[in-house]
């Protein structure tokens, strides 16, 4: 039985590839015909290796199935073998491949010597190129016959049209085409200013996307008709990259403008995000295409197309259904569009006739697809003028119950006016004096803050000042025993002058000169005036320190040398720095700067003062540093204390300076210390930085003007 029906399969091949012998192609005067299968043997070459010696000796050409020329792989050649003759008064033939992706397109024959001759479209004059760039003209007397081979390279599974022409057929068949393109042309041409015109006029994105919509769809069908070889001689490059990124432009588009005309991302969510997922697919089509993987990308390219052609009318039919009005039209549009894809799709896959008709039919839909789809945008501007007018209109509405509302509501606000003036008058007055309360309070308050920093600083004051004094009081009682036992000797010597001759006076006197060593006494007197006089010294420089820091009301301009008054705080606050500070001091040499010294002291003691009580703060008292850095800058002066202690969180920082705010303890601090240093800064026209982390240190800079005036 297996074998039974083995040899009905085979006969039944057998039978389809010998069914008719092809016959011979007779072109006569003005004439031309389309190359069907009754005319012609094809030949296989998926892989593209056959030669041109190889073919003419080969007997694998059969009958085709289909009735026309087809490439049914990706990136394969065809050969066909047809016999044609010549009945008209011409001497030429002329085989073009019309409309079609064309990679190559070659014919062979074998001439009068017995060699074989090789054509194609690019050996023909500049003249027949510009009538049809796929067109090959082919030498044939008048009344003679010649079997000539078809060379046919495409990237797509597509049908492949040929059509033989007489030679004043052709040319008046061509003039033809191209009237009708350059009309298809033109129309794209004029809705594309139309439509940029409306989108620079109402700003609506529908307009701007559905004239990128028409270009790319007028290139796509002038490329399909062959005209998009004339902008490139490599139709390789041209048809595995340009036709398949206008193609890819071409859905993009669609998409954008179906979505902005539609507004899925309002109407219909689910349809905005099928948008996006497509709009990744032709992202990676575009990387397939150069890649090089052209048969993909093109199949990617008509599937994605074909769904997105049917997807889109279930999706304008859903939202007119719903009462999105605008759909109406876009619907017809879209499903007369629809068709030409449908068409054109089943061409290409011989599911149709190819004719004249079917060949034009994608064209004449694309052209009433604009028409519909230019009269849904014109009918969305008569959308936008009535939503205006009932915008308007709803306007007009409510500004004249705002007027009315407004005219009841004057008289009652005119009483109220008078009301709330008369108590604001009386509020005044109240806020006046509480104001006046308030700056008294605030002077209090600065006075108290200076009272209590100089409560801080009495009982170190006090003991730098005791040191020296203790020093000088316990030097003056050696001091008077060494001048009452000198002035004892003076009175011996005075004995001995008024006795001259007194050998008991004498030797008195040089007694109790061995008893008492006057070189001894002299000495010691010396170190203890030095001691008293370096007492008395270090008790000055404080209470002139001290009377600095007191002059802190002074409102007059003078010159201050800031290192000296640097050192003088220092020395003011000495006895409260403990022994595990380290200060340093880089005071670099600047010039006096004009300024209000008695406040710009009060701000080094409040500064260096916080930056002792942030070090004491710490936990642990190793390796901790005060630094005292002062600089020049071209008009103003810098002062940078930095210290080792506790540091501050950024919201802490970014508070120092607000009155009354302190990180000290209750009855530490007032929280008046910064706020008045940096009021003092402000009035000095300069400005100060805090650089601070927790646990990392504080630096303050300062920095004030030279001369202020």
């Amino acid at each position: 039985m297996k074998k039974f029906l083995l040899a009905t399969y085979l006969l039944f091949q057998n039978a389809i590839v010998f069914a008719h012998n092809a016959d011979t192609l007779v072109i006569n005067n003005n004439q031309s015909k389309l190359l069907t299968s009754g005319y012609f043997y094809e030949l296989e070459d998926p892989s593209g290796s056959l030669t041109a010696n190889h073919v003419l000796k080969s007997t694998a050409f059969k009958t085709s199935l289909n009735s026309l020329p087809m490439s049914t792989f990706f990136n394969s050649t065809v050969w066909l073998k047809a016999t044609i003759k010549n009945s008209d008064d011409e001497p030429n033939i002329l085989v073009n491949t019309g409309a079609g992706i064309i990679d190559a397109f070659d014919l062979y024959y074998v001439n009068e010597a017995n060699k074989i001759c090789h054509l194609t479209a690019s050996d023909e004059p500049s003249q027949s190129k510009l009538q049809s760039p796929n067109s090959i003209s082919l030498p044939l007397p008048p009344g003679s016959s010649k079997t000539i081979y078809l060379r046919v390279k495409s990237s797509l599974w597509s049908v492949i049209p040929i059509k033989v022409y007489s030679q004043w057929s052709f040319f008046r068949s061509q003039n033809i085409e191209n009237v009708v393109t350059a009309a298809f042309v033109g129309a794209i041409i004029i809705s594309v200013l139309y439509n940029l015109m409306l989108f620079f006029i109402i700003r609506d994105l529908s307009y701007l996307y559905y004239v990128f919509f028409i270009i790319f769809m007028g290139l796509n069908l002038t490329f399909r008709r062959g005209y998009g070889n004339y902008l490139a001689d490599d139709k390789i490059t041209f048809n595995n990259y340009i036709i398949p990124l206008a193609r890819v432009c071409f859905g993009v588009f669609t998409l954008l403008f179906a979505g902005e005309f539609l507004q899925l991302k309002g109407n219909l969510r689910a349809g905005y995000n099928i948008n996006l997922l497509l709009f990744a697919i032709y992202i990676v089509t575009t990387i397939v295409i150069f890649g090089k993987f052209t048969a993909l990308s093109y199949g990617i390219i008509n599937i994605t197309m074909i769904f997105i052609a049917i997807y889109l009318l279930f999706i304008v039919t859903y939202l007119y259904v719903k009462g999105f009005k605008p759909a109406k039209l876009f619907m017809l549009g879209w499903g007369t569009l629809f068709v030409g894809i449908l068409i054109s799709a089943a061409q290409t896959k011989d599911i149709i006739p190819y004719n004249i008709f079917t060949a034009n039919l994608t064209s004449l839909s694309l052209v009433i697809g604009i028409v519909l789809f230019s009269g849904a945008l014109a009918d969305k501007i008569n959308l936008y003028r009535n939503q205006k007018i009932e915008a308007q209109n709803f306007a007009i509405s409510v500004a004249r119950e705002n007027q009315r509302l407004i005219m009841q509501q004057n008289k009652s606000l005119e009483n109220k006016v008078k009301e709330r003036t008369s108590e604001l008058i009386n509020a005044n007055k109240d806020l006046s004096k509480i104001i006046d309360n308030l700056k008294s309070t605030q002077h209090q308050l600065v006075d108290t803050e200076k009272m209590a920093s100089l409560g801080r600083l009495t009982a170190g004051v006090a003991h730098e000042i005791n040191n020296p004094i203790n020093f000088v009081s316990s030097n003056i009682s050696p001091l008077r025993l060494d001048l009452d036992e000198l002035f004892t000797l003076l009175n011996k010597y005075d004995d001995v002058l008024n006795n001259p001759d007194s050998a008991e006076y004498i030797g008195a006197a040089q007694a109790y000169r061995q008893t008492i060593n006057p070189d001894f006494i002299r000495d010691e007197i010396h170190i203890l005036l030095n001691g008293i006089e370096e007492g008395a010294k270090r008790t000055t420089e404080i209470v002139k320190s001290l009377f600095t820091f007191s002059s802190t009301d002074e409102l007059i301009l003078k010159k201050l040398d800031i290192n000296k008054a640097i050192r003088a705080n220092l020395l003011i606050l000495k006895s409260t720095i403990p022994y595990y500070i380290e200060v340093k001091t880089v005071l670099n040499n600047i010039k006096p700067i004009n300024c209000y010294p008695g406040k710009i002291n009060q701000v080094l003691i409040n500064l260096i003062g916080n930056s002792i009580h942030a070090i004491k703060a710490k936990e642990q008292h190793e390796g901790n540093s005060l630094v005292i850095t002062t600089g020049e800058l071209p008009s103003h002066i810098s002062i940078e204390i930095a210290d080792t202690g506790i540091g501050m969180d950024d919201e802490t920082k970014n508070r120092i300076f607000e009155p009354f705010f302190t990180t000290k303890d209750v009855g530490e601090g007032t929280g008046l210390g910064l706020s008045i240093v940096f009021g003092i800064i402000e009035k000095h026209r300069g400005s100060i930085n805090v650089v601070s982390a927790r646990g990392k240190g504080t630096t303050f800079t300062v920095v004030l003007p030279k001369n202020l005036v």
